[in-house]
């Protein structure tokens, strides 16, 4: 180091010890002697030079006791005398560093870069502190909806551990709390269940799932009482029902032909439920019962009067539902039995003219009948006899008479379709009351619900102008229109209201269609072209629907899809179609009920066979791996000359490769 600056470096020094003694100096203490005025020369200075020296020992001394394991409170002294500790705490850091270097020690020097790199570290670790904090607030919504979680599981395993819930078995009766789980469907009541003991004994109280099963549709006429598990009830039934339904779509089921061998012609169907009865040329009715078919109410007897007439009247028209069964005859008789004994009619009356309409209640005892223009309902008393409550004549002759279900002890209540006008006949009203009237305009079907008719109108003339032909329905009860539908230029010729599902209508029309309408929305909901003869007779629940044609042909649709699941075909015009879960019902009746015989040179007046029609009745509900309960056209081997029941001759496809000859 040169001289200049090694003066230089002394000379800061020595302001700095300078200050910092004067800092530190009592009051009234005299200044250095080096400070004193007109003593400095050449020996003072190096005098001085020495002491600073000194003065910096000494201000090392206390890392050396240090060193050498002294401690202040011994009382350990410095070099040249010592000096109180005071004295040496007061140096500069640098101070020690410095005097250490001039001894040739670098371990302070050593120490500061330690502690340097130790500050460094720590101030490194603060910010990592402190970004991770603030990424701790940020993730803090997350953990508390983890900590709601593991909340929850802790309340649902505090609930698992407990034997009784306070709120359900102490506060609340086993009543009311059996009232809020009614409202409960089946996979909620599943849940409830595995909640605790007392939940899972209520989830599964045998009165929530018998009124389940009841909202579904299954045993509608049961009791609590008749099962011992309606919660396995509920799955077999729903288990069922879909077996049915997938032998619905497949075709898979067993197919009879109810025959009455008499060589005569069929000439009306009706069924309900497991029944169906069907009334012949011969005057004879005879009625199935599907559930048992040995029963003993098979074969019905006409009144005294009908029996002893030769030739006997044909029969007009049947109809049956639960209870009864009645049949209406060409000369005007009309006869009335018991489904349950058969036997001689129940009761009997003669009308003046023949027989138009025939109408029986599906669920009460009432029975509506019209001849010409003169109309009549006849329903039991509370003792089983039955008498007439109404008659009534209108001005035209009726062609379509409809009795409304589900009147229960308001009494019977009838439509009536007369010429342009839709009549209602209430026994407690003086006369009809007239729901519709346009003039011109005649009325081609009618049905009626529990509250709403349905008819259909033709549209002649000029008015084919204003859309065709069309359905309105009315409401019974404000009597106005709720909604017309349709835009047809055919006739509609057949209309299914009251077994229709809730808000649909489907109906079938001349022009070869199928056509379902929302009632609500107004339009239409599928559109099929199904026969080209005309649709003649339809039914349809929530999935599929039934229709019948002119031409003898059964299809069954399936609604959502609009797509044809298969038909069957016979060869006269399908005038009856009633179905329900797993039975299906279809009359095929000739127009010409008094054919010939085989030969048109016999003169034997029993009808052929392929005359006659034909009443099937298809079951969808046995179990669909027995042989027998595949439909008849499905069972033929090839190796009969001629098919099932069509006379259709069957030919062996031959290998043409070979050259061989086809054989008949």
């Amino acid at each position: 180091m040169a001289d200049d600056e090694l003066d230089a470096f002394r000379e800061s020094w020595k302001r700095e010890l300078t200050c910092k003694k004067d800092e530190q100096r009592p009051a009234g203490a005299a200044p250095p002697s080096w400070d004193v005025p007109g003593q400095s020369g050449p020996r003072d200075s190096k005098n001085r030079y020495f002491e600073d020296l000194k003065n910096v020992t000494k201000a090392s001394s206390p890392l050396k006791a240090e060193e050498d394991g002294c401690t202040e409170d011994e009382g350990c002294a410095g070099e040249e005398g010592g000096k109180a500790p005071e004295e040496t705490e007061d140096q500069p850091e640098y101070v020690s560093i410095a005097r250490s270097l001039l001894d040739g020690r670098t371990s302070p020097l050593l120490d500061r870069i330690q502690e340097e790199r130790t500050r460094r570290k720590r101030q490194y670790h603060n910010r990592t502190n402190d970004c991770s904090t603030s990424l701790q607030q940020q993730l803090q919504p997350q953990r508390k909806v983890k900590r709601d979680k593991e909340l929850v599981d802790q309340l649902i395993q505090d609930l698992n551990e407990v034997n009784d819930i306070p709120f359900f078995d102490i506060e609340l009766p086993y009543e009311l709390a059996l009232k809020i789980f009614q409202y409960l469907d089946c996979t909620e009541l599943g849940r409830c269940a595995q909640v605790s003991r007392a939940w899972r004994v209520l989830a599964e109280d045998s009165v929530l799932w018998f009124k389940m099963c009841t909202r579904e549709g299954y045993h509608q006429d049961a009791s609590v009482s008749d099962s011992p598990c309606w919660k396995s009830t509920l799955r077999d039934c729903r288990n069922s029902a879909k077996t049915v339904s997938s032998n619905w779509k497949n075709r898979v089921g067993s197919i009879s032909q109810l025959q009455f061998e008499l060589g005569k012609v069929l000439c009306d169907v009706s069924s309900c439920d497991n029944f169906v009865l069907a009334g012949y040329t011969s005057g004879d009715v005879r009625l199935w019962d599907t559930l048992h078919w040995d029963s003993k109410a098979s074969f019905l007897k006409p009144n005294s009067l009908s029996a002893y007439t030769d030739p006997r009247p044909h029969v007009s028209h049947v109809q049956v539902n639960s209870t009864v069964a009645a049949a209406a005859y060409e000369d005007g008789c009309v006869d009335l039995w018991s489904t349950e004994t058969g036997g001689q009619p129940l009761y009997h009356y003669q009308s003046p003219g023949r027989i138009q309409a025939l109408a029986l209640s599906p669920d009460s005892p009432v029975l509506g009948s019209a001849a010409g223009p003169d109309v009549r309902l006849d329903a039991a008393d509370d003792c089983g006899y039955w008498r007439t409550v109404c008659r009534a004549q209108l001005s035209k002759t009726v062609e379509s008479l409809v009795l409304v279900p589900g009147r229960g002890q308001q009494g019977p209540l009838a439509a009536l379709a007369a010429g342009e006008a839709v009549l209602l006949l209430d026994p407690r009203d003086d006369e009809p009351r007239t729901l519709h009237s346009v003039y011109g305009h005649p009325i081609t079907c009618l049905d009626a619900s529990d509250s709403d008719v349905a008819l259909g109108v033709k549209r002649t003339g000029w008015a084919m102008h204003d859309g065709g032909n069309k359905i309105h329905v009315y409401s019974l009860e404000t009597g106005k229109s709720a909604a017309c539908v349709g835009n047809s230029p055919g006739d509609f010729t057949c209309i299914n209201l009251r077994d229709s599902p809730p808000h649909l209508l489907v109906c079938g029309n001349k022009d070869r269609r199928v056509r379902v309408f929302d009632l609500r929305a107004g339009s239409s909901v599928a559109s099929l072209y199904a026969h080209h003869l005309g649709v003649t007779s339809v039914q349809a629940d929530d999935w599929k629907i039934v229709s019948g044609g002119g031409e003898g042909l059964v299809c069954v649709w399936e609604m959502r899809m609009g797509a044809k699941l298969w038909e069957m075909h016979n060869r006269h015009p399908v005038r009856h179609v009633s179905f329900n879960t797993s039975n299906l019902v279809t009359a095929n009746i000739p127009d010409d009920k008094s054919p010939r015989g085989a030969c048109i040179t016999d003169d034997d007046l029993t009808a052929h066979r392929r005359h006659r029609g034909v009443i099937c009745h298809y079951d969808f509900s046995e179990d669909a791996l027995s042989q027998d309960h595949i439909l008849p056209i499905c069972r033929s081997d090839f190796t009969e000359s001629y098919g099932y029941n069509y006379n259709i001759s069957l030919t062996v496809p031959y290998d043409r490769l070979s050259g061989s000859h086809p054989s008949h």
